[in-house]
């Protein structure tokens, strides 16, 4: 009897414990990820079940007082690809499902907010009108992908008159708001008020310095977590060391 006794209150412990640790390995819904991708997404080289990885570039403040650090990885797979036959459109859809950070590794379902081309990356880093050697990088005042402006060394980052953020080390914290005209969400509840965009602004939706590519579906309804990028005409290709903004749902 007493034995009996034990087992259950030994197995009901160890349910709880499980739900506690599920519970500790959840990213809330609405956390934004901003990462850039370690390899290429390509319409006419990538394969369906291809591994595909990107890099977390900024600290990412959870609402528990913890954070994912900048470093860690998102990975994921290649989900399907049609290639451009004849200058016809092309598509390729892949998912990102599990976010590493040290020795821990959480599963994640997300979308994609915003993405954006390599040489979009490198320019939100540089001031619009160049750097000059008297003025530290710490110092400078950009412009985000999307149009929000950074003042650097005690300034805020703006979206027209509006401060929606402050700048921080490898990025901002920023306000994340409805872009009129498009699906994009603004703030959302549980979430924190203030998102790690890396280089992009509090608005920013969509497809930057891709071409003709856009997200065709970016994963925030079903099929869940499936993105799609797709173009009109000609390949899809989004080079290593472009920027993602990725959110948890």
């Amino acid at each position: 009897m007493y034995r009996a006794i034990f087992m259950s209150g030994a197995l009901a412990f160890a349910a709880a414990f499980a739900t506690t640790a599920i519970s500790q390995n959840r990213i809330p819904a609405g956390t934004v990820i901003p990462a850039e991708l370690n390899a290429s997404l390509s319409s006419a080289k990538s394969k369906t079940g291809e591994k595909l990885s990107a890099r977390v570039m900024q600290d990412v403040p959870l609402t528990d007082g913890e954070r994912i650090r900048r470093g860690a990885q998102v990975s994921g797979q290649v989900l399907a690809v049609t290639r451009s036959t004849n200058g016809s459109g092309a598509r390729i859809a892949f998912r990102f499902d599990k976010l590493t950070a040290g020795k821990r590794s959480y599963a994640v379902t997300t979308d994609l907010r915003a993405v954006a081309s390599m040489v979009d990356v490198e320019q939100a880093q540089i001031p619009p009108m160049g750097t000059d050697r008297g003025t530290s990088p710490l110092e400078y005042t950009t412009m985000q992908i999307g149009g929000d402006v950074v003042y650097r060394g005690g300034g805020p980052v703006t979206h027209g008159s509006r401060i929606v953020g402050e700048p921080v080390p490898n990025g901002v914290l920023s306000e994340v708001s409805e872009k009129p005209g498009s699906d994009c969400r603004g703030a959302i509840e549980g979430a924190n008020s203030r998102q790690a965009l890396w280089l992009f602004s509090s608005d920013a939706c969509g497809a930057y310095g891709l071409g003709e590519t856009k997200i065709v579906h970016a994963g925030r309804t079903e099929p869940m977590g499936e993105i799609i990028l797709g173009s009109a005409h000609g390949e899809v290709k989004v080079q290593s060391g472009s920027g993602m903004l990725l959110r948890v749902n």
